[in-house]
């Protein structure tokens, strides 16, 4: 049948979990290869069942009770739960594809040296409409470099360079700091065959604010690895030093406003102008970011709104995480 495989699907408790284990379970009954499912529940205040398993997972199917130390954390409980070879990680919001097991049969057939290998993630986007920038941020997803979405790794592999680094809480950057260790370790990554659908999921209008929390994660990997580590971990460039400049534009702003209200004849003169020149760039700055999430978008007068108002916030809260990481990271040995 094949080489075993644990699958580990970390779960906060929500709906689609059952839709994910409904897709994985086979519809014949029939499993294609040693299988077990591990779902942690990460609930940080459990009440009640879980999930409601399909007939054909529960002779195979554990729940183990997680630390609610975030995503990192939960896939470790996992995998050091599970007993197979090879371990494949799901998030709890994926649907496999009805072939999914078969395929991931398929793939993981490899030499030894390859450690790891991702599955296809697809994101499925409005065909009546231009997508969102929520859901473009979604659909990066299909283009991201070992994300733990879909991702089996060699058990020993994960042992061998300790799991995944707790110090990430949130389900941002973790997976790529493995993927990298790894590799970094002598492992090679590929991508096999196997697909997921990942649906953009609901979200509040200010869900592009609390994403920023991310920027916290770029300081630590930043401390960790150097100011290369977006080439090393494979990471997509990013908008960070132009929020920089945005915000400090409208603090130099702020403050010559402040100062020019403090003084008299031409220190007052000169004070205003540095405003002014300083409004102008932060204005620029803001207007330019603004306009490249609109234009891509359906441009409906409520998603503009949206765009706007949050690409004046964005820069200084993007800032102020950064900040709040490196502040935190400095006390990290590299």
């Amino acid at each position: 049948m094949g080489i075993g495989v644990s699958v580990v699907i970390p779960t906060v408790g929500r709906p689609s979990l059952a839709v994910l284990l409904q897709a994985l379970a086979p519809a014949d009954g029939v499993l294609p290869l040693p299988l077990e499912v591990i779902v942690v529940d990460d609930r940080r205040h459990p009440s009640g069942p879980l999930v409601e398993l399909p007939p054909a997972l529960k002779p195979v199917t554990r729940i183990v009770p997680g630390r609610a130390a975030g995503p990192a954390a939960a896939r470790n409980t996992g995998w050091h739960a599970a007993t197979q070879p090879w371990i494949a990680f799901l998030d709890d919001d994926v649907i496999p594809a009805p072939d999914w097991l078969t395929t991931l049969a398929d793939d993981l057939d490899v030499d030894d040296q390859v450690a790891g290998v991702q599955g296809v993630v697809e994101v499925p986007l409005p065909a009546d409409r231009r997508p969102t920038d929520w859901e473009r941020v979604t659909a990066g997803l299909a283009a991201g470099k070992w994300i733990t979405a879909d991702m089996a790794y060699r058990r020993d592999a994960l042992a061998a360079v300790g799991g995944f680094d707790e110090r990430f809480p949130r389900a941002f950057r973790e997976d790529a700091d493995l993927a990298y260790r790894i590799r970094r370790a002598g492992g090679t990554l590929t991508v096999g065959s196997r697909r997921v659908t990942h649906p953009v999921r609901p979200e509040s209008p200010w869900v592009s604010l609390r994403t920023q929390a991310g920027n916290a994660d770029d300081a630590l990997l930043r401390r960790l690895y150097g100011p290369h580590w977006r080439n090393l971990l494979q990471a997509p460039p990013g908008r960070r030093p132009r929020h920089a400049g945005i915000t400090a534009a409208g603090l130099t702003a702020a403050a010559a406003l402040t100062a020019a209200a403090r003084l008299t004849g031409r220190p007052r003169r000169a004070a205003r102008a540095v405003a002014v020149l300083a409004a102008a760039g932060w204005l620029a700055g803001t207007a330019e970011f603004a306009a490249a999430r609109i234009a891509p978008g359906p441009r409906t007068p409520a998603e503009i709104t949206r765009m706007a108002v949050t690409s004046a916030i964005i820069p200084p809260y993007a800032v102020a995480h950064w900040l709040r990481g490196w502040l935190r990271a400095r006390r990290i040995t590299p």
